[in-house]
């Protein structure tokens, strides 16, 4: 694995500055790349994206239409399904809600996560209102997703429309799915509540009799894995530790990546990992605190965090184990060189070349496909030249 910059950290210190990281001292990357139009420009608003086979994708959009995409063609096929309720409104400048992650497992079934409106299926307005992050499961037969289920509501609902998180992964037949605190602030706080929290469940829905509610935190709910998070909407499995990690939004600053562990507690909204109010009032008195899980890295300036994956592949066999990161509002691609659980190179792949990178997939060969925030988008390609 090629080294470019060389920062080494002392693992028992809890200065700030050890994980605390400026993108613009970046260097652009020597690799040489080309990148295409898969498609034209017909995607809105697209979330989430996975490989179900070698030549094919499903890509959702935030407002509820599932597509099947052929990587080869670039043929557009629309997937019919029944998740009812989706929470989008069209006109609101700042949507956060709608058809979100989506993660097609070796046991057939897709994964999806999306903003559940419960105002949608009432019959009584008045008794049921407000929304929260689902995550169902289907078949996909032909285009056409069947036999749905929803395993998971978080609870409780809630009114505000931001801060859903929601990414999927899924690891030895565990979901770890990422919830958002829905701009709630303090409530990532509370093991009693959903938003805040990394969940793990069972592919079927059952509950792990292994979670910490069973095994020494009795207060906490039983799906709930993880604590203290703001908005994560990057989740990914190492292919070399076996570890998964999680990146998520900070406010003004702090954006930043964390090892998903057994009770972690991140410390959203004690603390904010560098980051400021949007007023630019102050977050807690210090980045960091001994009491919480630290971040292996923190962007002050945010980057606006998209999607994480684990590069593994022949196209760019350097970066084999590295940790690629998208990002939405600063247009960038990078790559963090990661060796034994530690960044000790950070480069810029490309910026401000495609857009509001949402989401990324590695084929088998190691190209890098990616879809982009916003309308009339495209899924691009990314090969050496």
């Amino acid at each position: 694995m090629k080294i470019f910059v060389i920062f080494f950290f002392l693992a028992s210190s809890l200065c700030a500055e050890n994980i605390s990281s400026n993108y613009k001292d970046y260097p652009l990357t020597s690799t040489k790349f080309k990148l295409k139009k898969v498609t034209k420009s017909e995607l809105n608003y697209p979330w989430g994206i996975t490989f179900i086979d070698d030549s094919n994708l499903v890509v959702t959009e935030k407002n509820g239409r599932l597509l099947k995409i052929n990587v080869n063609s670039g043929k557009i096929s629309k997937i019919s399904h029944n998740i009812k309720s989706i929470k989008y409104s069209y006109n609101m400048a700042y949507q956060q809600g709608g058809l979100l992650d989506v993660y097609a497992h070796s046991d057939d079934y897709i994964y999806f996560s999306y903003s559940h409106d419960f105002k949608k299926q009432s019959s009584n307005k008045s008794k049921i209102s407000g929304s929260s992050t689902a995550i169902a499961r289907g078949k996909l037969y032909d285009n056409e997703i069947k036999n749905l289920e929803i395993l998971l509501l978080a609870e409780p609902k809630l009114k505000k429309n931001l801060h859903w998180g929601s990414r999927i992964v899924i690891k030895d037949n565990k979901i770890f799915a990422s919830f958002g605190e829905r701009g709630g602030g303090m409530i990532a706080q509370d093991p009693t509540k959903h938003p805040g929290s990394i969940i793990r469940i069972n592919t079927d829905g059952s509950i792990p009799k292994n979670n910490p509610a069973f095994k020494g935190y009795s207060d906490w709910l039983p799906e709930i894995y993880l604590i203290g998070v703001r908005n994560p909407q990057g989740m990914a499995v190492s292919p070399t530790d076996k570890n998964i990690y999680f990146s998520q939004h900070g406010p003004k600053g702090g954006d930043n990546i964390g090892k998903v562990e057994y009770a972690a507690n991140f410390g959203w909204k004690n603390i904010a990992w560098g980051g400021k109010e949007y007023s630019g009032k102050k977050i807690g008195t210090v980045p960091f605190e001994l009491n919480y899980n630290k971040p292996i890295i923190s962007w002050v300036p945010s980057i606006a965090v998209g999607n994480i994956n684990f590069y593994k592949g022949n196209e760019f066999s350097d970066w084999n184990g590295d940790l690629l990161v998208c990002a939405t509002n600063t247009e960038m691609l990078i790559r963090l060189d990661f060796e034994s659980n530690q960044i000790i190179g950070k480069e810029i792949i490309f910026e401000n070349k495609i857009g509001r990178i949402r989401d990324f997939e590695i084929d088998k060969d190691g190209n890098i496909f990616l879809i982009v925030d916003g309308k009339e988008t495209a899924l691009w390609k990314m090969t050496k030249n």
